[in-house]
């Protein structure tokens, strides 16, 4: 490995309800991936706890200093010696819980957070409801993270809707972005690689997604398929529903390589939005 290349893993997961249990079962999947040679892991959305029930989950949630997972995977980056991303954990924010993300050093330090900008609150055609504002209070400001190749745009699940999140992340220096996700099945098999595709090529970064996958405990079904983009677009690791560990090798060298190919970074212009309309109709003559 350079400065400039390294290895890249996703865990993908099943997490529960019970904190303790996706703790150990995400520290067991950092060490996994950690023997396999890679240099950077990254977990899924919500790794700590997917818990439907509001009341439970206020019940389970804590402020970020007792998190369990948290402090696990503080511990296990150090004992590795790995950057650990969490994709996110849910901690108390006053009435709310932030859906948040950390960005944990090779020393076990926290070198980042970020909550979720975009909240899901959508109605699906086959029954599911979801309404994340009504628990989760969502984030107000874009993260860009440090890492010992370069930095990466931290971003959760349905923000990958929103490209010009990702443009800004790029615009500002990102040469990674993610998205770690606990995506449905349903919009999953809609969408999940087709905006990964999207977001790399648009911007010409790597994308890096760990997701959840599969039927959890309380009931959803998730997509799966933890996936990492280059920045041309090419799929170099793709996941199943199962959980696991996929990887890949990152050359930052080909950010450039695909901006310089097609810099559509620097072709950015200012443009105002009008609406054409026309001319009023005259009456017919009598």
């Amino acid at each position: 490995m350079t400065a400039q290349t390294f290895v890249a893993a996703c865990a993908g997961m099943r997490s529960g309800r019970d904190p303790v249990a996706n703790r150990d079962a995400a520290v067991a999947l950092v060490r996994e991936a950690a023997d396999r040679g890679a240099h950077f892991v990254q977990t899924p959305e919500m790794t700590s706890l997917v818990e439907r029930s509001r009341a439970a989950l206020f019940e389970k949630v804590g402020p970020e200093e007792t998190d369990v997972t948290l402090a696990g995977l503080r511990e296990v980056a150090r004992e590795r010696g790995v950057v650990v991303h969490i994709g996110s954990i849910a901690v108390r924010a006053g009435d709310r819980i932030a859906n948040r993300a950390f960005l944990i050093d090779r020393q076990g330090e926290i070198t980042a957070r970020y909550d979720k900008i975009h909240l899901f609150d959508v109605d699906l055609p086959n029954g599911e409801s979801w309404r994340e504002s009504a628990t989760y209070a969502g984030g107000g400001r874009a993260v860009l993270a440090e890492t010992p190749w370069g930095l990466i745009g931290l971003t959760i699940c349905y923000d990958v809707r929103f490209p010009a999140l990702y443009r800004a992340l790029a615009e500002a220096g990102a040469g990674m972005l993610s998205a770690p996700a606990c995506f449905t099945r349903q919009t999953g098999e809609a969408h999940w690689h087709v905006l990964h595709r999207a977001r790399a090529i648009e911007t010409g970064s790597f994308m890096i997604s760990a997701a959840q996958g599969g039927l959890h405990e309380d009931g959803r079904e998730t997509f799966g398929h933890s996936v990492i983009v280059d920045p041309w677009g090419r799929v170099l690791a793709d996941g199943t529903a199962e959980p696991g560990i996929v990887m890949a090798e990152i050359d930052l060298a080909l950010v450039a390589e695909a901006r310089g190919r097609i810099p559509a970074l620097k072709h950015g212009r200012p443009f105002t939005v009008e609406v054409a309309r026309s001319a009023p109709r005259l009456a017919a003559a009598e």
